[in-house]
């Protein structure tokens, strides 16, 4: 018998004291005490088991319900009456239990949830600082007399424009990651060669990769490879990546692009480098917004810390997966999928 369910346990203890009953009354017969026909061993245990179970019953579950509702008051969401009708057949502490767990999984959940989003608005904070203080300077100094110098009042609102150019840039990018953490936004799904894509996403780079000395390159040459996707969003994927690379990429070195099929419907998307690689603790959350690996060394190189974080959405909202492989000092691999064009 599961004695884990109530009523279980009543059956079992009526059970008992009917037993307990007809052990008495054999004692009274055997000592004469009393002269009983068999009617009595019968009947008057039968009685009694009867009479407990739904006394035992009542009372048990009466005071089950009381016990469980003050648990269910800290725990639960909903209103009592509609979480709360525990019945005797019923595992009680088994539904407790699950009960429980999924409140602690959930109050977990909301916890670190929280915590990201403290951290969000932190990291958000400090990226704004920067500029907001260097505008704040150039301005004060402007209308403190600078404003009637020329050598310096056209200077200063160069660098104060730059400042509101990255403030825009910043929230360009949260207004994106909104959008697709929210779902508010319609992929153009349509085919198109990714290799003419990335060539011209090479023309994009070529600038800051010239400035380096770094060559942006295929590791072979490809034919046309058509894939199904947003060609605009997949457009702003590569030059993430392909911008990212060269950015921590040493000087004289090459990106390359690599394309592999996985099966006839998957393709693989490789940018590399041979710079200088990230420690494998910050790869669990390299696409979290804002984590940067070297916060320094990042806000010195530019951008605003959302790059990533938006590649992965713009991935996913294709229902395709991205990943990375890195070691310090050796470079890094950003990879990611795409549906090949049948």
């Amino acid at each position: 018998m599961n004695l884990s369910k109530p009523l279980h346990i009543i059956i079992l203890g009526s059970v008992m004291l009917s037993a307990l009953i007809l052990l008495l009354l054999l004692i009274l017969q055997f000592t004469g005490s009393a002269s009983l026909t068999l009617t009595y061993f019968i009947f008057i245990p039968f009685i009694t088991g009867l009479v407990s179970i739904g006394l035992f019953s009542f009372l048990i579950e009466k005071f089950i319900n009381k016990k469980i509702k003050l648990i269910y008051r800290i725990i639960s969401s909903q209103k009592l009456n509609s979480v709360v009708d525990v019945k005797i057949g019923e595992d009680v502490l088994e539904k407790l239990t699950q009960d429980t767990v999924k409140w602690a999984k959930n109050q977990k959940n909301q916890i670190e949830h929280l915590k990201k989003q403290k951290e969000f608005l932190g990291n958000l904070a400090h990226e704004l600082k920067t500029p907001v203080f260097s505008i704040q300077g150039y301005i004060l100094t402007l209308l403190e007399g600078g404003l009637e110098d020329e050598n310096v009042n056209r200077n200063f609102l160069e660098r104060a424009l730059t400042g509101v150019d990255r403030i825009s840039h910043l929230l360009e990018d949260l207004d994106d990651i909104s959008r697709y953490e929210y779902h508010k936004y319609r992929l153009k799904i349509k085919p198109f060669d990714i290799v003419t894509l990335v060539n011209e996403v090479f023309s994009s780079v070529a600038v800051q990769a010239e400035e380096k000395g770094i060559s942006l390159e295929f590791n072979k040459r490809y034919q046309p490879i058509f894939v199904r996707a947003d060609k605009g969003k997949i457009a702003q994927v590569l030059i993430n990546l392909l911008s990212n690379a060269v950015s921590y990429s040493t000087e004289k070195e090459s990106v390359f692009v690599r394309f592999h099929e996985i099966d006839k419907s998957t393709l693989l998307v490789e940018v590399a480098d041979n710079g200088l690689g990230i420690d494998a603790k910050h790869l669990p959350r390299l696409f979290e917004r804002f984590y940067r690996v070297d916060k320094s060394r990042a806000r010195n190189i530019g951008g605003s810390g959302l790059g990533l974080a938006i590649v992965k959405h713009i991935v996913e909202a294709h229902n395709q997966t991205i990943n990375v492989r890195s070691t310090e000092g050796e470079g890094s691999t950003f990879s990611f999928t795409l549906e090949i064009d049948k």
